[in-house]
């Protein structure tokens, strides 16, 4: 034993401290490539990998539970449940409020330089033309043919061109859709190319109308040729309503929701909500919220944060919060702030907008309910609605945060909804232009351990090198010090153990 540690000491007393700048500058290189890597992965991925690879490989060899094998069949059908759920809340949604190509986004790209909308966005809404616009037989009729090819064109000018080609042939209600939404610079312009549009698309609806029991084909025909009148009158509202015409807007919505009930995919309750919200017409608005504020039926931020403003309409105005931390809350007070917690919970991107504490970009041409996208789709429209009505604002400003305490962990359980999807992050990001705008991320992430660990080991070993460079002689009688406190409770117990055990028991076990 005493061999052993005399040993010891004698390497310890032969290494030089090029040898300690030598170990201390490789472990602060290693720990460092470490950090930068751990960065990446986790401004890529958000997770740590260590952290990553623990929990998906190391933790089953040393026998932790798998979490993809449930106890249960309870526990299975309720993680498939919340599974399909959290899958239905990341699909993405047309933005029932998109603007108009030509007219709105292009005219920002010509005062700007910069582009409002993301390949993966437009790649989306070419995939809705296809859709909504064209069926298997328009290789029957030439001017279809054309735009059935027009839809799938990348360049803008490509289509465009498709589209006058067809209207050479005849009037072709989809070609004037593409020429409103894409050529068209003005809203004025939009809407005398969406009247002709809705002229060639009511005589092609009202023929398939009579054949589309008679066949397959009649019938994709006719479905097609419903989609493109309902977007049709859809956006000639809109254009009323952007022009200032808001009853007329409020009335061609109406009907149309009447003529055209089942198609609740347009989502057009959400633009007459926001119609009647500029009419200042409360009760319709909550008449249209009881109808569409089902629990049978999926959520929105129009219809949460609407819900909200209209129970802070009616306590807003005489709010303070010195008198109601003095007094308590009223009943009214009371609804309206759970009003306000439960449309943070849907969405909690929202009120930042809303309190200008986050600057405003122009919405994408689709949305994911329950992320940024749809927080800035709501707040481009609704901003001035809240504006509108007194101390709503300062009511929100006040309560919106307390959301959170209820919700101590938003991504494992939620309160009123699902737990919040871990994916709005991601597809935020291919939807919103992050050139010139900061993705709103809830919950926001903090740093992994193991980055902030692999920080203060980099840091501290490159220390230790830098010191030991300038200081060699009093690091190494440091380095000796160290070690040799290390080792003094071995040394103790191996003397203890000496003075126990019969010295020849001891030579024997040195031996072996």
């Amino acid at each position: 034993m005493f061999g052993t540690e005399s040993s010891l000491s004698m390497f310890l007393n032969t290494l030089t401290p090029k040898f300690y700048v030598a170990l201390t500058g490789t472990s602060s290189l290693i720990s460092g490539l470490i950090l930068i890597f751990e960065w990446w992965y986790f401004r890529k991925y958000g997770t740590s990998f260590i952290e990553q690879v623990s929990v998906s490989h190391l933790r089953p060899l040393l026998g932790g539970v798998d979490s993809s094998t449930p106890s249960n069949s309870n526990t299975s059908n309720g993680e498939a449940d919340s599974n399909r759920q959290s899958v239905s809340e990341c699909k993405v949604w047309r933005n029932p409020l998109n603007l108009f190509r030509g007219a709105e986004y292009n005219r920002y790209t010509w005062v700007t330089g910069r582009e409002p909308l993301t390949y993966y966005d437009m790649n989306l809404s070419a995939q809705d033309h296809q859709t909504f616009f064209t069926c298997d037989s328009d290789h029957l009729r030439p001017a279809d043919a054309i735009m059935q090819k027009a839809w799938r064109e990348r360049n803008p000018q490509a289509r465009i061109s498709a589209a006058h080609e067809a209207l050479e042939l005849e009037d072709c209600a989809t070609a004037f859709i593409l020429l409103a939404e894409e050529e068209a610079t003005t809203i004025m312009e939009a809407e005398r190319l969406f009247k002709q549009a809705l002229k060639a698309g009511e005589g092609c609806y009202r023929r398939s109308q009579q054949l589309q029991h008679h066949g397959t084909q009649y019938e994709a025909q006719h479905r097609r040729d419903t989609n493109v009148l309902v977007y049709i009158k859809r956006r000639l509202a809109m254009c009323s309503r952007k022009l200032g015409r808001t009853r007329e807007a409020v009335k061609m919505m109406r009907d149309l929701m009447k003529e055209f009930p089942l198609l609740s995919m347009f989502n057009i309750h959400e633009n007459l909500l926001e119609s009647l919200l500029e009419l200042q017409n409360y009760a319709d608005v909550q008449a249209v919220l009881a109808k569409y504020d089902d629990i049978s039926l999926p959520k929105s931020a129009t219809i949460c944060y609407t819900a909200a403003l209209l129970k802070a309409r009616a306590v807003s105005d005489k709010f303070s919060p010195e008198a109601a931390s003095r007094r308590g809350l009223s009943t009214a007070e009371m609804n309206a702030v759970e009003a306000i917690h439960r449309a943070v919970e849907f969405n909690p991107h929202v009120p930042k907008y809303l309190l200008e504490m986050k600057s405003l970009i122009l919405p994408p041409e689709h949305i994911l309910k329950r992320g940024d996208s749809e927080a800035i789709a709501y707040a481009f429209f609704h901003l001035q609605h809240w504006k509108r009505v007194e101390g709503a604002l300062n009511l929100l400003h006040c309560t919106w945060e307390g959301t959170f305490r209820m919700i101590p962990y938003p991504l494992e359980k939620g309160h009123l909804f699902y737990p919040y999807p871990i994916c709005t992050e991601t597809a935020d990001r291919e939807l919103l232009p992050t050139v010139f705008h900061e993705v709103s991320v809830y919950p926001k992430k903090e740093l992994p351990f193991f980055i902030l660990f692999t920080a203060g080991l980099c840091s501290f070993t490159a220390m230790l090198a830098l010191l030991t460079h300038q200081f060699p002689e009093l690091m190494g009688v440091f380095a000796k010090a160290f070690l040799s406190t290390l080792f003094a409770p071995l040394n103790f117990i191996m003397e203890k153990v000496e003075s126990i055990l019969p010295s020849s028991l001891w030579h024997q076990l040195t031996r072996i």
